[in-house]
């Protein structure tokens, strides 16, 4: 008997190619590529658990037609030339081992190509100074350089590398590949009115637009014949007020729509920072972002197919969009980072294991370090040579271990030394599993947050694992149990400013506020517009209460760099619900109806009227609680993981170190 998910896992043929459902990985760039574009062992080992986990297509992202013109990842693979064939087998024969149709998305940045990689200035339909270019060119040190404005034989030039690259995709044994034509690259430059400023043949009127287009699909076609599957990505709509919107976006499609056989709708741009989160949503940003515009584009076009992408966190949702008519292919990309296995899972009834993406960003910045791809809430992605197709192996001897603390790190090592076959006893001192993911899936649109919660308590519920509530890992309770090794994972206090007035009844971790654990009055003040600052007021806001933010640094880099991603959602809705917000201004008091504080320019006192203070300063690690408890095992077999010993920590570091110190032991 099969799953109840009829629509998601019914197979489909296109051109004589068989796709065993309708599941696409959608295209990461995984930064394993050999420094000169060609695939490794390592990144045919990373995609190897995607393929086991039951999705249909694996696409590669960002797959550049030359890397000598075109490049701006630091590991990509090339297709300029014939010797990337060979390497390409090795994941082509991986994949249709599972069953699995591989697919790259073939690629050419132009204006976005770095002249930090290639030595070269960008080219482009119309000499301009991309966005990309200027932060580079700012970090360097040097002047920003214009593009090249592409001549006559550049454009033929580009044309037959589009062509050449899907000609050797089949060559090594791919019966598919995806023509990027959206985000702002090159196909779409030419596309869009936001970039395409040329008056010849190639620009003006969107058939002139659209030639670009037409051509390289034509000539893709004519190398890859009639036997081989074009999925076309397109953006949309590019959101920018100067960029192509949706209803020319369909006058665009009705162009070129015969010339392809599935229409993939993705929006936003790739190299305009602003228009990025439109393709790559946070988690302050609605899910199934983009499904909307697909479902137009079907029923625009019905006898085409049509895939969709964007925040579609699970296979149950698939289903329904599948079953709606929205559309006919469904791409994740995070979603399967976070859990490759997860079509497996749904079709064998055990949702419950479904490992949720918490739309953290931590996949994409590490492309931007540059590192290989991780996710914050899967520690074994990128991990591969280690733990071939994501499995751990049996520890050769069964050991008592005892993890300290119930947070992430804690539930995590705890998982991990589970499946390899230790006896475990996890103690926490609290009433309930999940340390700071509490609080931090506390705020009503933390959904992303609430489901990994839900997941974190789930897996410890199941989990051969002692789990010991409301019990404190004393150092003499531990030495009793005279344990073979520990994981330590005890986690960070808040923050709190040695100032007068800090100790007063109405001063609280502003997290207490969000979880309604204390009383918040009509006047709240937050101190701290980081991250959490910040959902605290939005969450405040929201029901109705007046709420101000304090904040000592001259700007908000502080929220930038801890919003992951969401700080034009967080300014929105700062001016949505009128939150001021005062830079430059330092915390020196609290009265019982105000806060006293002063500007680190000047030093002039403002006083701001408050019945209610949040504190949001961060978190320091328990230092003092971690080292108390070192001797508890034989030395080398104590791990001090997540925020009990990184400063700054997040999800991805807890689940990373506490899984790395479970896999050694």
């Amino acid at each position: 008997m099969g799953s109840k998910y009829k629509h998601v896992f019914e197979p489909i043929r296109i051109r004589g190619v068989q796709f065993k459902n309708r599941i696409e990985m959608a295209p990461p760039s995984p930064n394993l590529a050999s420094e000169d574009g060609k695939v490794t062992p390592e990144f045919v080992e990373m995609f190897r658990s995607f393929a086991a986990g039951g999705c249909a297509v694996i696409h590669i992202g960002n797959s550049v037609v030359d890397h000598r013109d075109a490049r701006d990842e630091e590991r990509q693979l090339d297709l300029g030339t014939d010797d990337a064939i060979l390497p390409l087998t090795h994941f082509v024969e991986m994949c249709k081992g599972y069953g699995v149709q591989p697919s790259l998305e073939i690629n050419h940045n132009g204006k976005d190509s770095q002249f930090d990689r290639t030595g070269k200035r960008a080219m482009s339909p119309s000499s301009i100074i991309a966005s990309f270019e200027r932060m580079n060119a700012a970090r360097k040190g040097r002047e920003p350089l214009a593009t090249i404005e592409m001549t006559e034989e550049m454009i033929e030039d580009a044309i037959e590398k589009y062509a050449a690259a899907a000609y050797r995709c089949k060559q090594a044994g791919f019966e598919m590949c995806m023509i990027h034509g959206g985000h702002g690259n090159l196909i779409s430059q030419f596309a869009s009115p936001l970039y395409n400023k040329r008056t010849d043949k190639w620009g003006g009127s969107l058939e002139n637009r659209t030639r670009f287009t037409i051509e390289v699909l034509d000539r893709v076609r004519e190398r890859v014949g009639e036997d081989f599957v074009i999925e076309f990505r397109v953006s949309a709509d590019e959101i920018h007020p100067d960029g192509m919107h949706f209803e020319e976006t369909l006058e665009y499609l009705a162009l070129i729509k015969d010339k392809v056989d599935i229409i993939h709708v993705s929006a936003g741009l790739h190299g305009e920072v602003e228009y990025m989160r439109y393709w790559w949503q946070n988690y302050m940003m609605p899910r199934e972002y983009n499904v909307h515009f697909a479902e137009k584009v079907k029923k625009a076009f019905p006898d085409k197919l049509v895939a969709t992408v964007g925040s579609i966190m699970n296979i149950e949702r698939a289903e329904e969009i599948i079953a709606s008519g929205k559309a006919d292919f469904v791409a994740m990309c995070r979603p399967l980072l976070a859990d490759p296995y997860m079509p497996r899972k749904y079709a064998l009834g055990q949702e419950e294991d479904w490992r949720p993406c918490i739309r953290c960003q931590y996949c994409g910045g590490r492309l931007l370090v540059p590192a290989v791809l991780n996710c914050a809430v899967n520690p074994m992605l990128g991990n591969e040579n280690m733990f071939k197709a994501q499995q751990v192996t049996k520890a050769p001897v069964k050991k008592r271990v005892a993890v300290v603390g119930g947070g992430p790190a804690g539930i995590q090592a705890m998982l991990t030394l589970c499946e390899r076959g230790h006896d475990v006893t996890l103690y926490e001192k609290s009433g309930q599993l999940g340390g700071n993911v509490v609080p931090a899936a506390a705020p009503k649109f933390k959904i992303d947050m609430q489901d990994y919660l839900r997941y974190l308590q789930i897996q410890a519920k199941k989990s051969p694992a002692r789990i010991l509530l409301n019990t404190e890992a004393t150092k003499e309770l531990l030495e009793l149990e005279n344990y073979d090794a520990l994981i330590i994972a005890v986690g960070a206090d808040p923050i709190v400013p040695q100032l007068p007035g800090i100790d007063k009844p109405h001063v609280h971790w502003a997290p207490d506020a969000d979880m309604g654990l204390v009383e918040v009055g009509e006047k709240t003040v937050i101190i701290g517009a980081g991250a959490v600052g910040a959902e605290t007021a939005i969450n405040l806001a929201s029901e109705g209460k007046d709420v101000a933010l304090i904040e000592m640094a001259p700007d908000l880099s502080n929220l930038y760099a801890s919003a992951r991603g969401a700080q034009f959602e967080f300014m929105d809705l700062f001016e949505e619900y009128k939150i001021p917000i005062h830079l430059n201004t330092k915390l020196v008091e609290v009265t019982d109806n105000t806060v006293i504080c002063e500007n680190v320019k000047t030093g002039e006192k403002v006083e701001f009227p408050a019945d209610t203070v949040l504190l949001a300063l961060g978190m320091k690690p328990r230092y003092e609680i971690a080292d108390s408890l070192r001797r508890c095992a034989p030395e080398t077999e104590v791990h001090v993981v997540g925020d009990a010993v990184i400063r700054n920590g997040n999800i991805a570091t807890a689940t990373m170190s506490a899984f790395r110190a479970a896999a050694s032991i």
